[in-house]
Formats: C-alpha cells, sequence, structure tokens
C-alpha cells in the first residue's frame, strides 16, 4: 500500500519549439498557461497522517514563479522546452532541491500545456 499526495503549480509562459517543419504553429512564439503537478508518494504516513505537509512544497512553488512565471522559456532553459522536458527538469528539481527536505519521494511530474494536453515524468525508482 501507498499513499500519494499532489500540489499543482500554474504559470504563464511563452516558448516556441526549435526544428519543427516550416509551418508548424508551435514553431513560431506562442504562450501557454502552464500547469505544473507534482505527486509525493510514501509507503508510511508520518505524524499526524501526512505523507508530507503541503506547506513543504513552498520552495518549488516559489521555484516556479520566480523562475517561469511570465518569462519566454526558451531564455530560461537549455533545452527545448518542450512539456516532455519541463516534466523531467521540474522532476529533477524536486529530487536535488525538495526531496532531501521532505517526507516522501517523487512519484511523478505532470506537466499541462492546456487543459486538454500534458506531459508526466516519473524517476526511475531507487
Amino acid at each position: 500500500m501507498s499513499f500519494r499526495i499532489a500540489k499543482a503549480y500554474d504559470f504563464d509562459a511563452s516558448h516556441h519549439l526549435p526544428g519543427l517543419p516550416d509551418g508548424h504553429k508551435c514553431g513560431r512564439v506562442h504562450g501557454h498557461t502552464w500547469r505544473v503537478e507534482v505527486t509525493l508518494a510514501a509507503d508510511e504516513l508520518r505524524a499526524p497522517g501526512f505523507v508530507t505537509d503541503f506547506g513543504d512544497l513552498r520552495p518549488f512553488g516559489k521555484y516556479v514563479a520566480d523562475h517561469f512565471d511570465h518569462r519566454d522559456l526558451n531564455k530560461v532553459v537549455s533545452f527545448p522546452p518542450t512539456s516532455e522536458l519541463l516534466a523531467e527538469h521540474f522532476g529533477k528539481w524536486v529530487v536535488e532541491n525538495l526531496v532531501p527536505h521532505v517526507s516522501g519521494r517523487l512519484d511523478r511530474v505532470r506537466v499541462w500545456e492546456s487543459a486538454t494536453s500534458w506531459a508526466e515524468y516519473t524517476p526511475d525508482p531507487s
């Protein structure tokens, strides 16, 4: 048995995707209201019955707000800012910067670029 919690963070940002065929709409600069959803899991709960306190996730929310909100993602990251690669980036940030300080482990990160389209990163179990 395991337990999961998730918290979502929204930000608005523009991007374009290089290397697409001529005329592909995603090759042009455009924007999204992005949503990043972080899911943590634990096999056992800690008192008073948490995977981790939602408040302990604040550093990730601050990272997203400070570095991604109202930005051109092509200027923020060193990789093509696809939903898939952003999910991996956020997942690795959580593993390196948040997981050591909270209970629970990263289960997955989803990045939504619209209400109907998302990509997911799931870290290798270790």
